[in-house]
């Protein structure tokens, strides 16, 4: 069953008991208003013939044959008085005795005073009348003819008026829900030309203050989120596909010609160690691809810990100075604190090394005494460090498209590379809610500055 169908039919049976409530409550109501109006006539009725009766006015006789009498075309009240002792002095009709009194009954009446009941379809009223003194027990029942037809022509009223409005009702409620949910159509045909080749389209926002702005604003940023996982995979397979066949028809290359003729063992060993070192240039590239591809995730994809900075620095150090011998690290403190928070960052252990490694394997490459002097401090919420040499500096160019990926510059011919190391180190530092920014001059070295949120 389709929303708006299923909209109407809930919001008209909801109004339907509501409205039913309602016409119930005036149907009670009315009948409630015809036998208090009725009780008071009867007891007027009472009153006015016992009078009669007890000022001799009209003679016993002469008042029943006009109760019979008028019995043939209207629902006359009957009427009968007794004394305080129950003996009767009147009765309209002793052979009809619509209410049948008793002693239990005279004995409530004269207790309360006045009593009003029903005998089965006829009302009944028990009072005293004072005359002259004297105080007289009354009795008068007659049935409401006029007032049930009133209540039967209501209660057909009222039950025409329901079906009538219930139709009603279900029509609105249709045409109500069905320009609530037009804006729904429209989305839904949107997010159907939304495809792999066109993820970039987005859901119109009317109103983003309503639920369906709201819908299409958290549509949106999904959208968002997958535009960047999608690119990133595109990225990844055409940097992957475009960077390994280099290396790999080198490969191919060396050991085709080794085949091609018979060679002595010290060829054989050369032409193997250019086939390794190919070999070991397409690894490094190979890691350089798959640690961009985990730079793309988001912050919530990636394991947390809290990292001090200066105990993440010592380590790379250590692994760097193993690898490469010739090269310097200096690290400097800048600002001595007793409270370590200010120098731990939340981030991920892995990618903030290869990050630092990079920035600081950059300094060492392109510095002729391969030197890297890391500087460590802080200031309000940010842990901040600079990685500065003294080597040849870059270039506007070279600075313009530094993290551009691939991008080598004028100096790719002093060290090897791909052209990877410093997109992906922005790309780490981003991910880690941070800012890296890069200060340089030809001849005057080059400084890298990394802020990160301390805890």
């Amino acid at each position: 069953m389709k929303i708006r169908i299923s909209l109407t039919l809930k919001n008209t049976a909801a109004t339907a008991a509501v409205f039913l409530v309602c016409l119930t409550a005036i149907y009670l109501v009315s009948e409630h208003t015809r036998s208090k109006t009725f009780f008071h006539t009867l007891e007027n009725e009472a009153i006015t013939k016992a009078h009669l009766f007890l000022q001799n006015k009209v003679d016993a006789r002469t008042m029943q044959e006009i109760y019979l009498n008028n019995r043939n075309f209207i629902d006359e009240v009957e009427v009968a008085v007794y004394t305080t002792d129950f003996r009767m002095l009147y009765h309209d009709a002793i052979q009809n005795d619509i209410i049948k009194e008793d002693s239990a009954m005279i004995s409530h009446i004269l207790k309360d005073r006045r009593i009003e009941f029903y005998v089965a379809d006829y009302q009944g009223i028990g009072m005293l009348y004072a005359f002259e003194g004297e105080e007289y027990v009354v009795t008068a029942a007659a049935y409401d003819r006029y007032g049930h037809a009133n209540l039967t022509e209501l209660r057909t009223t009222l039950g025409m008026l329901f079906i009538v409005g219930l139709l009603l009702l279900f029509v609105t409620g249709y045409l109500l829900a069905r320009a609530a949910l037009q804006p729904i159509r429209g989305i839904v045909r949107e997010a159907e030309a939304i495809t792999a080749s066109h993820i970039d389209r987005r859901l119109p926002v009317k109103n983003a203050k309503d639920e369906l702005g709201e819908l299409a604003l958290a549509f949106n940023a999904l959208l968002s989120r997958l535009e960047i996982s999608f690119n990133a995979q595109r990225t990844f397979v055409s940097n992957v596909s475009h960077e390994l066949r280099t290396p790999l028809a080198a490969l191919i290359a060396e050991l085709d010609l080794a085949l091609q003729k018979e060679r002595n063992e010290d060829e054989y060993r050369k032409a193997i160690h250019h086939a390794l070192q190919d070999a070991g240039r397409m690894t490094k590239l190979i890691d350089g691809l798959l640690n961009l591809a985990k730079a793309d995730y988001q912050q919530e994809q990636i394991k947390m810990e809290e990292i001090r900075l200066d105990e993440l620095l010592l380590d790379i150090r250590s692994l760097l100075l193993r690898a490469h011998p010739d090269y310097r690290i200096e690290l400097l403190f800048e600002r001595e604190e007793d409270d370590d928070r200010m120098i731990t960052v939340r981030g991920n252990l892995y990618l903030l090394t290869i990050a630092t490694s990079n920035l600081i394997e950059n300094n060492c490459k392109y510095s002729e005494d391969h030197t890297s002097c890391v500087h460590i401090s802080y200031w309000e919420e940010w842990a901040i460090l600079r990685f500065s040499d003294s080597g040849t500096g870059m270039s506007e160019e070279e600075l313009h498209h530094l993290f551009t990926l691939f991008y080598r510059g004028e100096q790719e011919s002093m060290t090897e590379g791909y052209g990877i190391g410093m997109a992906l180190a922005q790309k780490i530092i981003h991910l880690h809610q941070g800012k890296i920014a890069v200060h340089s001059e030809q001849g005057e070295g080059t400084t890298f500055i990394v802020e990160l949120p301390h805890i």
